[in-house]
């Protein structure tokens, strides 16, 4: 056995997170294990109260420390134009390019029938009560351009269209099979510029 068993689980901790590969995760609990304890208790408390703090929006079900989040209490927002995205992280990408000034739904995930992620383990029923405002007059899909992000935004385009709000898809310019918290401001910005409707 190369590890102890306490070291071992660690590192079989780390591997479990999106990103980390076996060497990776070796590397961070060799890091833990060097800290001082009053370094371990730092990152044990900001995990724990970051856990506790944050949840989701009772509006766009981003995540926030404040309910509603800060976008969604915003007045000065579009309020008709809602733009609807698989992660937290694709809103945080697509703020960060300060070009797009409505609302945001997260779905926290995509259509996946061979990750057996069906559409009622997303956030839609969510969006679909939020479209019974007579306010929201588009609703901008721009999830993943993946073959899951391509099937979710289809299907929430046949769920939105028959009630007469304009359904409008973010135009190429992300690669496809790419992720949106990866692509640079710029093409980002063109993409929303360029959507057309669906």
């Amino acid at each position: 056995m190369l590890y102890s068993n306490s070291l071992s689980k660690l590192i079989d901790m780390f591997k479990k997170m999106p990103g980390i590969g076996h060497k990776s995760a070796i590397r961070l609990a060799f890091n833990i294990i060097s800290m001082s304890n009053e370094e371990v208790n730092e990152v044990l408390d900001t995990i724990k109260n970051a856990k506790e703090k944050i949840s989701y929006c009772s509006i766009c079900q981003n995540l926030t420390e404040n309910d509603p989040c800060d976008i969604c209490a915003n007045e000065k927002r579009d309020q008709s134009t809602i733009c609807v995205m698989e992660s937290p992280k694709d809103v945080i990408a697509l703020e960060k390019t300060r070009e797009y000034f409505g609302l945001y739904h997260v779905l926290h995930g995509s259509i996946s029938p061979m990750d057996d992620v069906t559409p009622d383990m997303l956030k839609i029923k969510e969006l679909i009560l939020r479209l019974k405002d007579d306010k929201i007059k588009e609703v901008i899909l721009a999830t993943n351009p993946s073959i899951e992000g391509e099937a979710t935004a289809m299907y929430l385009a046949r769920l939105i269209k028959p009630m007469g709000i304009k359904v409008s898809r973010i135009a190429l310019g992300i690669p496809v099979g790419g992720d949106l918290e990866y692509a640079d401001d710029v093409t980002i910005t063109k993409a929303m510029e360029l959507r057309h409707e669906l």
